[in-house]
């Protein structure tokens, strides 16, 4: 890799990190939430929802705009991290629990239809034969951004106590730090110009059947991500709190959910090499088949001691991301590339909207059916992924990814 393309993925990277920490940080801060202000657990639930309807709605504006094609990247993914900085610092002065703080969120998650799907387009611009590891390093970045609130909290743990806002304005900080960055990003030789404006052409993510079998696969792969994501940290402190006991739950459980979720970040740069070496089918089945089984056996290790628990969380965060950035870059290897940005906002788009479905079913499903019923029901997405995954493997297009590497 030369001089000039490291130094513009490892900043595009890092830019990722510190902006994408938005997504979670009131996720993060729940457990202080409720024990301040007796947030519900329905409300909590929509703390994190709210960013995933953000989410849709601009990715769906971008989409039908040609937003993430039309716009000069690194001043439409500055001007999204700033305003999500500003958005989510503004959580902290809403009253809690409220449908003001509840609209902050989704103006948060509206603005990441910014930063995710630009950041993939700036480096799928220096891609050659290495465009699983460039988008794996990219989905790490969003992994690792996406635990680092959990470790905001823990920290606040360990120094100060109970106080949310602290990790919430930390995050809104490494956003505004993003923006910065991001104006120093080198783009790529084969950044393209955008097509014309046509809003139709969106539609060519359901109507061309590789580009359908590939975002059904990441449909599959997303009904359980997020949802496990935004509950992992509740099934954690529930466990301890049962086994080992003790006063050191709270802390245990937010320090081990944000290993369990970091652990994504080094699964998805595992699934970019595997995958440009063995195939982005062969990997996402395999990641898919993995995850999903953690799904169903999850659930049954609630309470179990941590020689048990905490290998099987790390492995079921190591495998939930690693085919992660190998749907999109089978999206972005299958498009052309004046449509590229608009393909990868429309994926996006529709896999987060179904991550606002699985996050609220968890609840009710998890009171009447227990842990072990809410993760095996997360487990459906990755069998509808596998079949997805195993029909595009054998569709002739697929000769196109990974450089013939299916």
């Amino acid at each position: 890799m030369d001089t000039g393309k490291t130094r513009a993925i490892a900043t595009i990277a890092v830019a990722e990190v510190l902006a994408l920490s938005l997504w979670f940080s009131a996720t993060a801060a729940v457990p202080a939430l409720k024990a301040a202000h007796g947030l519900s657990d329905s409300d909590a639930s929509w703390l994190t929802a709210a960013v995933s309807l953000g989410f849709v709605a601009g990715t769906v504006i971008s989409a039908i705009f040609g937003l993430a094609d039309r716009l000069e990247p690194r001043k439409f993914f500055m001007a999204a991290a700033l305003l999500g900085a500003a958005a989510n610092a503004a959580v902290t002065i809403a009253p809690p629990g409220s449908i003001e703080m509840i609209l902050l969120r989704v103006l948060t998650g509206a603005t990441i239809a910014g930063l995710y799907p630009t950041g993939m387009k700036m480096a799928a611009s220096w891609a050659k034969d290495d465009m699983g590891m460039l988008i794996g390093l990219l989905v790490g970045a969003l992994a690792l951004g996406s635990a680092l609130p959990h470790l905001l909290v823990a920290l606040d743990l360990i120094g100060h106590g109970l106080d949310w806002r602290i990790p919430m304005l930390a995050a809104s900080t490494l956003a505004a730090i993003a923006a910065v960055l991001v104006r120093f990003v080198q783009l790529g030789p084969t950044q393209a110009r955008a097509s014309a404006f046509r809003p139709r052409l969106a539609l060519n993510a359901f109507t061309v059947p590789a580009l359908r079998l590939a975002n059904l696969g990441y449909f599959g792969h997303m009904w359980e991500l997020y949802a496990m994501w935004a509950w992992i940290g509740l099934f954690l402190k529930q466990s301890l709190e049962v086994h080992p006991g003790g006063g050191g739950a709270a802390l245990g459980a937010t320090l081990l959910t944000f290993c369990v979720m970091a652990a994504g970040a080094l699964g998805s740069l595992f699934g970019g090499w595997f995958a440009d070496r063995m195939g982005r089918t062969t990997l996402t089945i395999l990641a898919l088949a993995i995850s999903g089984a953690c799904c169903l056996v999850a659930g049954f290790a609630f309470a179990a001691p941590l020689w048990l628990l905490v290998p099987l969380m790390l492995i079921w965060g190591f495998a939930v991301v690693a085919d992660s950035a190998q749907f999109s870059s089978s999206i972005i290897e299958l498009s052309p590339p004046d449509l590229r940005g608009t393909m990868l906002t429309v994926q996006t788009c529709t896999g987060f909207l179904l991550t606002v479905v699985t996050i609220q079913l968890v609840a009710p499903i998890q009171t009447l059916f227990g842990w072990e019923g809410a993760f095996a029901f997360l487990a459906l997405g990755p069998a509808v992924g596998i079949v997805a995954m195993l029909r595009l493997r054998a569709h002739p297009d697929a000769a196109k990814l990974a450089g013939g590497r299916r």
